[in-house]
This record gives C-alpha cells, sequence and structure tokens, in this order.
C-alpha cells in the first residue's frame, strides 16, 4: 500500500485530500498543517524557501511515506523545485488550473483567485501566456478567503459579508464566467462562493487532477504491503488544540489527529 503524506498551511489540502480518497481509496495519507507559519500568502519567497524544505526532510524522515503532495498553491509555486531537491521521493506540486479555466471559459474572460503570494508569482504570469493569451485574466488575492475557509472548518459561521467583499472585484467585469480556485483552501467554501457570486459561474480547481495524478505514480513507484503502516494521521504544526476542528480532520478520513509544538529548539524544524 502507498503511503502520501498530504501538506498544506492549514486545512485546505483536505479538500485535495478528499479528491484522492474517491480515485484512490487504498492509498495511506498522513496529513500535516502548518499552522504556525500560516497564511503562506503573506510569506516571502525567500521565507517560505527556508523553511520547506528542512520542514519537509524531517518530516518524511519521521513518517516515511512514499510520496508528497504539496497540497498548497503558494508553497508550490515558490518552493516547489528547492522542496524536490531535498527529498528523495516523487513530490507531486498543486498549481492553479488556468489550462482547464481558458478551454472552459465561453467569454474567454476568467478570473484567478488565490492568495496575494501565488496571483503575483512570476509562475501564474507563465502560466497565463501559455495557456491563456487570448484571455481576459483578473487576478485577485486574499488571504482572508484563507481565514474564513479556516473558521468553517473549525466550526464557526461563515462571515459572508466579508466573503463578498473579497470576491466583489472579480465581478465588475460582467463577462467573467470562470473562477480558478488557486488556493486549496478555497473549495472548501464553495457553497458561499456560489452563493455570493452571480449565477452561472464555473468554480476551476486542481483537486481531481492532482488525485489523478497521485494514482498515476503511485502505480509507477509500485510500493507493496500487505497492509497500511498505521491509522491515517493528520499533524497540526502549532498550538491548535481546537477539538471541534480536530472533529473535522477525522471527518475527513483522518482517524488520529496529533498537535505539535513547532519551535527552533524542537525536531519539526530541524
Amino acid at each position: 500500500m502507498v503511503h502520501a503524506l498530504i501538506f498544506d498551511s492549514g486545512v485546505g489540502g483536505l479538500s485535495v485530500s478528499a479528491e484522492i480518497r474517491k480515485v484512490s481509496p487504498g492509498i495511506q495519507q498522513s496529513y500535516v498543517a502548518d499552522d504556525m507559519f500560516r497564511p503562506y500568502g503573506e510569506k516571502t519567497d525567500q521565507q517560505l524557501r527556508e523553511r520547506l524544505p528542512g520542514l519537509l526532510w524531517t518530516l518524511c524522515e519521521t513518517l516515511k511515506p512514499d510520496l508528497v503532495v504539496m497540497a498548497c498553491n503558494t508553497a508550490s509555486t515558490s518552493a516547489l523545485s528547492e522542496i524536490r531537491a531535498e527529498l528523495d521521493i516523487p513530490v507531486i506540486g498543486v498549481v492553479p488550473a488556468i489550462k482547464p479555466a481558458a478551454a472552459l471559459s465561453r467569454t474567454r474572460s476568467f478570473a484567478v483567485l488565490g492568495t496575494p503570494g501565488t496571483v503575483r508569482r512570476q509562475y501564474v504570469d507563465q502560466l497565463i501566456k501559455d495557456f491563456a493569451p487570448d484571455h481576459s485574466v483578473i487576478l485577485q488575492g486574499s488571504t482572508r478567503l484563507v481565514a474564513l475557509a479556516e473558521d468553517k472548518l473549525a466550526g464557526r459561521p461563515v462571515h459572508m459579508g466579508a466573503l463578498s467583499e473579497e470576491i466583489a472585484p472579480i465581478f465588475k467585469d460582467p463577462d467573467v464566467d470562470c473562477v480558478v480556485l488557486a488556493c486549496t483552501h478555497f473549495p472548501l467554501l464553495i457553497e458561499e462562493l456560489a452563493a455570493a457570486a452571480p449565477p452561472g459561474i464555473n468554480w476551476v480547481d486542481s483537486g481531481e487532477a492532482i488525485a489523478r495524478r497521485v494514482q498515476s505514480v503511485a502505480r509507477e513507484i509500485s510500493v507493496f504491503r500487505p497492509r497500511r503502516t498505521g491509522p491515517d494521521l493528520a499533524l497540526l504544526v502549532g498550538q491548535n488544540n481546537d477539538p471541534v476542528r480536530a472533529r473535522a480532520f477525522k471527518d475527513y478520513g483522518f482517524e488520529r489527529v496529533v498537535g505539535l509544538l513547532d519551535s527552533s529548539k524542537t525536531a519539526i524544524n530541524a
């Protein structure tokens, strides 16, 4: 049985985890939420490159996964090559679904909704040049939506007024008919986003494509074990003891949820 490590800054990777379970229910999953360093969208490339390769190396040495899914657009667009250089197992990144959105848009006008750290990166500009050069593309960054998704998974009500304010600039262009959810937190808010947006908007994310890629890589590495090595485990890096949030991880299939204290003196930062 293949063991996959799902990594994100918080709960957003659960949207990817759920898609992986649909496509490959037999894959064992460990999940790490880097709560201590969230939100990634407010961090610089240098900060993420300094933190993530070492953190992922430590996690992989501890958990012994067969592959890693970087279920975070910001981390993937800023530090994926450095993380891959540090590890000796496959690392699958998540990038904004600009190519499928360009194909889906009938008006040739769509938006990319991500964290500020994602939408301002050159990587996204290149995706637009490669796959949507003749489209009108609006880039909208928000860390507030990340917080709202975290609130939802912690059992707190989603502030619809705040959510509406965050996406309102997108729809100043009445031709926008697709929105790329370029942060894995945002599919967790899909019902709220749809309720706050004009009717008929197509919401596009990378979860299903990533799940198919995980399935393909799992077949390639051909790990044969008679059974899983333990329960699906979620590790929350930081002092987050919210029982409702822990329950949400269990609802997504993680039988054990453990908090880890992160500091420069602990092994997690080694």
